[in-house]
């Protein structure tokens, strides 16, 4: 069986979509209909960039959204793909959004509108520069979170994303991240601070939960019986209100990738399809299961050879 994965911020790169957008009108359409929603040209930031201007996270969230929601939508319309074929639909942080939409609970007017709100509300949650993450590479969760609760006196850092073992991102402000550093140098624990202007996924994302609480209430989500996994808890629900409920947690909470991708793989899942730009969550994937298959859908040519291979057709 099949799962599905959608890629959250930090994949999107300028010219995504760039084949999809050219060859397939339903992608022109969706593109031109961002636009209007958005009331700017968001497929020319995409498009052609400028850089800094797509890595503003209010433009990187309704971005990365529109190109996997297009990329699913090619997909599932013009190869007319079995969606019985789909287990579970997760995405990380922001691309549990993009799971929603392509599983049919939120549609994709108020899909778009909401994330552009969220990156916002995230960019502006704390001053600029004061805070940041931290990527800590080649060790274990356990051992993280011991170091973190022992020194807690000294500074106030965060697990923000459980992602592989061997991958794990830490939030905090920028003073205790530096102290946080140095005493992953000390144990030899290779670190890099991350290209981010704020800290995600952490208590320090309040003033971002006040708003998306408001928003989210106020969300139109729908019934489906596709079964989405949570960032929060790492399992499978299709519990409007729960789901709900999960989105504004979301905000403060650690994306428990490593835990989702496990209980993805314990429940039936053989085949992991990520849909998006880049191939971040397939390169995860590996490091947590390396008997599953992966494949990574972000191009035409992608998207023909998984056609060809996988019993697509148009």
């Amino acid at each position: 069986m099949f799962s599905l994965i959608f890629p959250g911020q930090g994949s999107q790169v300028v010219g995504m979509c760039k084949d999809l957008y050219e060859n397939f009108d339903l992608v022109k359409k969706l593109f031109n209909e961002a636009n209007e929603i958005l009331k700017f040209p968001i497929s020319k930031i995409i498009l052609e960039g400028p850089k800094d201007q797509l890595d503003l996270t209010e433009n990187t969230q309704p971005a990365i959204f529109l190109v996997g929601y297009s990329i699913y939508s090619v997909m599932s319309k013009e190869l007319k793909a079995d969606t019985n074929k789909y287990l579970y639909f997760a995405g990380h942080s922001l691309g549990e959004y993009t799971a929603l939409a392509s599983a049919g609970y939120i549609n994709f007017e108020d899909t778009i509108k909401i994330l552009k709100i969220r990156g916002s509300a995230m960019q502006s949650s704390i001053p600029q520069g004061e805070g940041g993450m931290l990527a800590v590479l080649g060790s274990k969760i356990e051992i993280i979170e011991k170091l973190i609760f022992e020194n807690k006196s000294n500074y106030e850092c965060f697990v923000a994303n459980d992602n592989s073992d061997g991958q794990i991102v830490v939030s905090g402000k920028n003073g205790d991240l530096k102290k946080f550093s140095y005493d992953l140098k000390k144990q030899a624990i290779k670190n890099i601070k991350l290209a981010v202007s704020a800290p995600f996924h952490c208590k320090l994302m309040a003033k971002a939960t006040e708003i998306m609480k408001a928003e989210i209430e106020k969300l139109n989500i729908t019934q489906s019986d596709r079964f989405i996994i949570s960032n929060v808890t790492g399992k499978k629900t299709n519990n409007i209100s729960e789901i709900k409920d999960l989105l504004i947690k979301q905000i403060e909470s650690r994306v428990r990738w490593r835990e989702s991708v496990e209980y993805m793989i314990e429940n039936g899942t053989k085949n992991f399809i990520e849909i998006g730009p880049g191939k971040v969550l397939s390169g995860l994937i590996k490091r947590i299961n390396k008997t599953v298959k992966v494949n990574a859908i972000n191009t035409e040519a992608d998207i023909n050879t998984f056609k060809e291979t996988n019993g697509f057709q148009r």
